[in-house]
């Protein structure tokens, strides 16, 4: 019989682990290829015969999604598979158009067929978009998990933006293993919260092998979603966050419009920034897509040392690369800090190099703040170059990660942390899905 052809679109992510769970081992299917698309560095690679199995003895290659087009045509293509997230829906039915329009169908794969099952009980946290505080909210709920005497094991979102061999199974459980895995300054902005809680958490390409490693570590699997995907594991309670700062979101983005569906617990997040008419938006938007979920409202805390430096300094604002990109956010906790402080935020658009300039020019939206970028070494150059340049008095930084651990920061430098405030709802919902197990 004839293998049916298939193209997966990716990022780095979701696309690697639908090919593993649905068409790695199916003869019906040959996958030709994949493409890559809003991560920089990740295309012209190979998915590794290693990890691509019996029917991929040379693996599969991974091309620029700009190729599409052509790649469908040169290889007769029949299904495309969309495989990446947080994203308009305009964005996906536009690359649907595009698809159809070459003759192959295009394919959205159902969140269940493409949920592992755990042999422990598994929390979700996932949510509209990025940049909702999914990730303080995930340490959170570990905080309660342990206080109830449980053992979690965090399982985060894959970023697998280097040597896909070395990162099929990654357990981060001290800052050595960043150097250890190459990670990015995206991987260890999600990856650093939880060493400095001392909390293991485990990530890579091959969620299958990467589950039955933490399971042995843990008596309850805590998944840490990313990118507004839905989640990987079968999840006994699952808990999706929105944005009290983008009301229309939740219905208007792939796939946190399925989240919002899928979720048992819905928070809307900072809501102290967000205006009441936006919240009540956000509220009827929910309840017309999910009636039985518990709706929390909730806010960050922000956490600064020497906050009264910055009253009347020209400052630098960097923020959490991924919520200010492709996330959509115009500014973060450390542009809220810096303002509330009395400080004059410098705009570092004029004096951005390289990459980080292409970034501005891509990303309109970014005016006052920098995006901690860099997902190469050569881009972390260029950030820590841009930095420099900005003729500040303090950089405010409020990605998660203690930047001058790999950057040479020539100015003095405040860290804004953030997390969730505390929630007795979220406990008392914690410790009922305990009770029930």
């Amino acid at each position: 019989m004839k293998r049916r052809k298939v193209i997966i679109m990716g990022a780095a992510g979701r696309d690697f682990h639908n090919f593993n769970v649905v068409f790695k081992n199916d003869p019906n299917y040959e996958v030709v290829c994949f493409t890559a698309a809003q991560i920089p560095y990740i295309s012209n690679r190979i998915y590794p015969k290693e990890l691509a199995g019996k029917f991929y003895p040379k693996g599969i290659p991974i091309y620029p999604e700009d190729d599409l087009e052509k790649l469908i045509k040169k290889h007769k293509v029949d299904d495309v598979v969309f495989s990446y997230s947080d994203v308009s829906y305009d964005y996906v039915m536009r690359r649907a158009a595009l698809v159809n329009s070459c003759g192959a169908n295009f394919v959205l794969l159902g969140a269940e067929t493409t949920m592992i099952k755990s042999k422990k009980p598994v929390i979700s946290i996932c949510a509209v978009r990025t940049g909702c505080g999914k990730s303080p909210t995930t340490r959170a709920v570990v905080d309660i998990l342990k206080k109830f005497g449980k053992k979690p094991a965090v399982i985060r979102h894959p970023m697998p933006y280097g040597d896909l061999k070395k990162q099929a199974v990654q357990r981060f459980s001290k800052y050595e293993d960043f150097e250890k895995y190459k990670c990015t300054i995206e991987e260890m902005e999600e990856y650093e919260p939880y060493i400095e809680k001392g909390i293991k958490i485990f990530a890579g390409v091959d969620y299958e092998k990467i589950l039955k490693k933490a399971e042995k570590e843990a008596d309850i699997i805590v998944w840490d979603g990313g990118n507004n995907d839905t989640p990987f594991y079968k999840p006994d309670l699952h808990i999706v966050l929105a944005d009290a700062r983008r009301p229309g979101h939740e219905i208007s983005y792939y796939s946190g419009e399925a989240n919002i569906r899928l979720a048992h617990v819905i928070i809307i997040n900072k809501i102290k920034t967000g205006k009441k008419s936006d919240i009540d938006i956000i509220e009827k938007n929910i309840r017309s897509l999910n009636k039985n979920a518990l709706i929390l409202k909730t806010d960050m805390k922000r956490v600064v040392e020497k906050p009264e430096i910055l009253k009347s300094k020209n400052v630098l604002v960097i923020e959490d690369g991924p919520t200010i990109t492709h996330g959509g956010l115009s500014y973060g906790a450390a542009y809220l800090v810096a303002k509330e402080n009395g400080a004059k935020i410098i705009d570092p658009r004029p004096y951005a190099i390289g990459s980080i300039k292409k970034a501005f020019e891509e990303y309109k939206h970014i005016a006052e703040v920098l995006p901690a970028l860099g997902y190469s070494k050569n881009q972390m150059k260029e950030l820590e170059k841009t930095i420099n340049k900005v003729p500040c008095d303090v950089v405010v930084i409020g990605t998660p990660i203690d930047l001058s651990r790999f950057l040479k920061i020539k100015k003095p430098f405040i860290r804004v942390k953030y997390m969730l405030e505390e929630s007795k709802e979220l406990e008392k919902i914690i410790k009922k899905f305990l009770r029930d197990l």
